[in-house]
């Protein structure tokens, strides 16, 4: 027996976007009114929320650069040329990540990626593993400026067939690093594994004396606990929450803010959420 179609109702024949362009004549003029039109779209369940976020990302991701969403050198773990292979393979080991810049003697001097898969040849040799025998395995290191587009870059990514580049400053420094992934979570949001740690698991230390990597789902309570501070626990449940209020919006890497005796600067943020913050007790006065 054929399908008859005559009996399902129009809206359902038709695809969503169909729907969509019916319901809404006026075409947009620039990327805002897209957003406005995707938005209208969900509150008529014409599309779902998710699906609004993802096509958000995606239109969003041209005005996004590098620098803003770049890994700081604080933050990458690398294997030195001079370390004992066992400390590199505990490095390799105790991070779970996939790839690791290998520097020399200077920090801006990238000799290569290590894969860690790379590395698995290596555990079935007869003889101790030797440095010499995890440099013979680096791959190449793409290097991009810290002004590089996310959508330009994702490109890059897919038709050279890498998943993580160095990025570089004006002067040639390594400034950070960008992977895939972080592109991809601009798109989609936040991808977890189970090796992934949380965001809330702890203030560091950085190299830097009086100086801290903050979470920005730290909790009010821990961060005051943490550096004796007296933040408003009722308003706010992290330290995120209270600086989004106090810049007014959801501030991009490298911006700072000075507030309750506390310098603050944004170490890492997609623009929709921060993730890391910089802190440290503030050197200005404050007046009496």
């Amino acid at each position: 027996m054929s399908d008859d179609r005559s009996s399902v109702p129009n809206d359902q024949q038709k695809s969503w976007f169909e729907r969509l362009t019916h319901a809404f004549n006026d075409e947009p003029q620039n990327r805002g009114d897209i957003v406005k039109f995707l938005e209208a779209a969900v509150k008529s369940d014409i599309i779902d929320r998710d699906a609004f976020t993802i096509v958000e990302g995606a239109l969003e991701v041209s005005e996004v650069q590098a620098r803003d969403i770049m890994i700081p050198p604080s933050q990458m773990v690398v294997i030195k040329s001079e370390d004992d292979p066992k400390t590199s393979l505990r490095k390799v080991i105790d991070s779970s990540h996939s790839r690791f810049p290998v520097v020399g003697e200077d920090s801006d001097e990238i000799l290569g990626v290590l894969l860690a898969k790379d590395l698995l040849p290596l555990l079935f040799k007869d003889e101790d593993i030797t440095i010499d025998d995890i440099l013979a395995r680096l791959r190449p290191a793409n290097f991009i400026p810290e002004s590089k587009r996310l959508n330009v870059l994702l490109n890059e990514f897919r038709t050279k067939r890498y998943h993580m580049a160095l990025v570089l400053d004006e002067y040639g420094s390594v400034s950070g690093l960008v992977t895939i992934e972080d592109v991809l979570e601009q798109i989609v949001g936040e991808i977890e594994d189970e090796t992934d740690k949380h965001d809330n698991e702890g203030i560091q230390v950085t190299g830097e004396a009086g100086v801290y990597l903050v979470p920005a789902l730290c909790t009010i309570e821990d961060f005051n606990e943490f550096f004796k501070a007296e933040l408003n626990e009722e308003e706010f449940d992290t330290i995120g929450g209270i600086l989004v209020q106090q810049f007014g919006h959801v501030p991009l890497r490298d911006e700072e803010l000075f507030f309750n005796d506390f310098d603050f600067r944004i170490v890492k943020s997609d623009g929709r959420r921060i993730k890391t913050i910089q802190v440290s007790k503030s050197t200005q006065n404050t007046p009496d």
